[in-house]
Parts: C-alpha cells; structure tokens; sequence
C-alpha cells in the first residue's frame, strides 16, 4: 500500500474530489488531502480560480509543497487541474518520490526541475475534450513527462471535459471516472 498526496483542483475540495480519495482508500492506500482553501469549496470553475487568483498561485504552490512536510519521503503525488502543481513539483524536486499521477493538467518540464527524476514513474489522464488540457499546452508537456521518465502513461478519454472524474462537477463522465479510478489503483499496486 501506498502514502498518497493528494491535491484538490480550483474548486475546492468538493464531495467527488473527496470521493475519489476515498476510493484510494478503501483499497487500503494512506490519503492525505491538504485542503489549501480553508473549508471552501465552489460549485463552479469561473469561481473556484477566482478563489484561487485571491490567495494568488505561488501562495497556494507553495502551502502545497508545505503540506509534504512531516510525510515520508516515499510517497505518490496526485493533483487534479490547480492541484498538479504542488503535485508535479514535489515529484521533480522532493527526494525520494514513489511516483506521480497527473489529472486533467501537466506542467512543461523545466519550470520546477530540468528533468523528470529518475526511477519515479508517472500516469496522467486528461479529456480529449477539455480546452485547458488539449489546448493550452499540457498534453505537449504530459508528453514530455511521460517520455523522460521511462515508466510513464498516458491516458486521454474522448469526449471528456476538464475535472470529468470529479461527480460534483458539470463534466462529470462517470465511465470515463470509472476507468480513471481502475487505472489509478493498478498503477498504485505496481509502484
């Protein structure tokens, strides 16, 4: 079994992202779930990333990175969407990574360390229909990851949006999910 990071996306800590980390859960995993805003959580986007621009990006980057502290050295990072930048750093920079799972976003190597560390897999899912992920370069830069670390997956599911595993968002694609979730927990079991 595995200690599991994991961070939520810009809206918050909503009831899907909680379940996604009690799935991890009833399969025996350790899951932390830091939540960097608070208690709030917010039913949409738009005002999820204003929250998000109100305590600003490095802020939140860093409480992230903060959030490792105290855990062992030897653990998976997870983020959904904002999540993955606390998630991917850690992964690139703390000693010790057991791996890293990426979901709807992936940050261009180089912008926390110039490689991906070595021996520290990686998976990452993103929806073919989600703007942030296909459009604005994280498809290129997951990748990238996934060629630099040697033991990496990629997975994109068509038609999905961005955050389509979390059930409380408009995105929601619970076969999509469903998949993720499998895929996710057999990639825990091997790492």
């Amino acid at each position: 079994m595995a200690d599991v990071l994991v961070f939520h996306h810009a809206q918050g800590q909503t009831p899907g992202f909680l379940a996604f980390a009690d799935a991890l859960r009833a399969e025996g995993h350790t899951v932390h779930t830091p939540d960097l805003y608070g208690g709030e959580s917010f039913p949409t986007l738009d005002e999820g990333m204003a929250k998000a621009r109100s305590i600003g990006f490095d802020t939140l980057l860093e409480e992230g990175v903060a959030a490792a502290d105290g855990l062992p050295g030897d653990v998976v990072y997870a983020g959904f969407s904002l999540g993955v930048m606390a998630a991917q750093r850690l992964a690139q920079t703390r000693p010790g990574a057991r791996a890293a799972i990426l979901l709807d976003s992936a940050i261009p190597l180089g912008e926390f360390a110039p490689d991906w560390p070595a021996g520290v897999p990686v998976q990452v899912h993103g929806g073919e229909a989600d703007e942030f992920f296909m459009d604005e370069g994280d498809v290129d830069a997951a990748r990238a990851i996934v060629a630099a670390a040697g033991d990496g997956e990629l997975f994109t599911y068509p038609g999905c949006g961005h955050l389509f595993t979390d059930a409380s968002t408009a995105a929601y694609d619970a076969e999509a999910a469903g998949l993720v979730q499998q895929r996710v927990l057999e990639f825990l079991a091997r790492v």
